[in-house]
């Protein structure tokens, strides 16, 4: 390729990144790893910081370990410092202190003041970089500050008094409107929310839900403030904590990512698959209890996996159902009456649905009207059973002051196969002479 081929490429591609940055992130982000470094490799500072800002911790790891010294200091002293602190979090102690000579004794004081932090602390999301004002300013010095600070985008800025501890916050409107002689105290309002630096991840899209806030000022135990949490923070902090309670649903680790290592998969996920299979015995035992009806019926054995899937399928909609309520603050745990009542109802209905309908496939495929009766009714009782459970796991974990998602999706497929098997081969046991 020539260089003018290559300069007309590479204006396109800034092009594409300046005007369609999401989509453009997005798909750098899906690039094979080679050609990700190619596009990243010797950008302008600015531009450089920006994408790896964008990349995702794992690709971002990857770019900060593969692309070469110059690469790295642009993004080292210039980069987002809490992505860039998540990202160190990952590194080796040895890719730590070669990298640490990079940058300057400023940087790596910022940068080490959110490592110290738990990865999941609001410490470690939060932007440490943020310009302190007082309420005696005039509008006109506190303008000439911020012009001249270059803070990040925000709608509002904080004050703390002299003690450095949080007391106000201005919002930028008023002070574009307000007159250059005006001083600040004259424009203050409470602030709404605060997390202190030790505060979980879930504490803070909490507070999120809770105030609808933009911006969440992290203070110290002592109320001073140390850092703000930025909006994209905050979104990626909602983010992680929604897949976090996708992967504790089915009994693997929140800490667990895509690129983890096989020993950190195994030692997180075996004993869980341990416990399920303990209850899988459980499940086990209940069908051996009917050891000689399935002998002598054996359609039994072929219509069993029909009653309990579809009784996993309705628990596992009431129990997504809950967890979101749960999650969102929509409901809490004085509200499960109502919950289960509706999922029961829910069930009922579309248990007496699906049974109709299964009932006439049993009956044109077995020409049994007891084998029919049995399918249906016990599917009826099985789908209530589910939806009842799919209510009060989550409910129940989060009334003990456990975390709701804690591998509720195992607990929920051992009550569905005992009460579906139990309740189909039950049926079928005293109805036997129908059959």
């Amino acid at each position: 390729m020539s260089a003018k081929a290559d300069i007309v490429i590479r204006a396109l591609n800034d092009a594409f990144l300046r005007r369609h940055r999401v989509h453009a992130l997005h798909t750098i982000n899906q690039l094979p790893k080679d050609e990700m470094l190619t596009l990243l490799r010797g950008r302008p500072t600015g531009k450089l910081a920006s994408l790896w800002n964008g990349l995702t911790i794992e690709n971002a790891v990857f770019a900060l370990q593969q692309l070469p010294e110059e690469d790295r200091v642009k993004i080292m002293q210039n980069a987002d410092p809490v992505h860039l602190a998540r990202v160190l979090v990952r590194v080796t102690e040895d890719e730590k202190l070669v990298l640490w000579t990079l940058i300057d004794r400023a940087r790596k004081r910022e940068l080490n003041t959110l490592i110290q932090y738990p990865d999941e602390s609001a410490g470690a999301l939060m932007d440490p970089h943020f310009l302190p004002l007082y309420e005696s300013l005039t509008v006109r010095e506190t303008l000439r500050r911020i012009r001249k600070f270059k803070p990040r985008f925000t709608r509002q800025i904080y004050l703390i008094n002299s003690e450095g501890r949080l007391c106000h916050m201005v919002e930028l409107h008023k002070l574009a409107l307000a007159k250059p002689t005006a001083i600040l105290s004259e424009l203050t309002q409470a602030v709404p929310a605060t997390v202190i630096a030790t505060a979980t991840r879930e504490e803070v899209v909490e507070q999120l839900d809770q105030h609808r806030v933009t911006d969440l000022p992290v203070v110290d135990v002592n109320g001073r403030l140390i850092g703000i949490i930025r909006y994209d923070a905050l979104m990626d902090a909602v983010r992680e904590e929604s897949s976090a309670d996708i992967l504790t649903m089915v009994g693997a680790s929140r800490e667990e990512r895509a690129l983890s290592g096989i020993g950190f998969v195994v030692q997180k996920r075996l004993p869980w698959l341990m416990i399920n299979l303990l209850t899988a015995f459980l499940a086990a035992a209940v069908v051996g209890l009917f050891e000689s009806t399935i002998a002598k019926f054996t359609a039994l054995a072929v219509l069993l996996p029909v009653v309990a899937g579809q009784s996993g399928n309705t628990g596992a909609q009431a129990l997504a159902v809950t967890m979101r309520g749960l999650a969102l603050r929509e409901i809490g745990t004085s509200h499960w009456l109502r919950v289960a009542r509706k999922e029961v109802g829910a069930g009922f209905i579309n248990g007496i649905a699906v049974a109709l309908v299964t009932a006439a496939g049993v009956l044109v495929w077995s020409s049994s009207v007891g084998l029919a009766l049995v399918t249906a009714s016990s599917m009826i009782l099985a789908m209530v059973a589910a939806a009842f459970s799919g209510v009060i796991i989550p409910v129940m974990l989060s009334s003990l002051g456990q975390d709701p998602a804690q591998s509720s999706s195992i607990i929920l497929t051992t009550i569905t196969d005992v009460v579906g098997f139990f309740a189909f081969l039950g049926i079928a046991t005293i109805l036997s002479g129908m059959l």
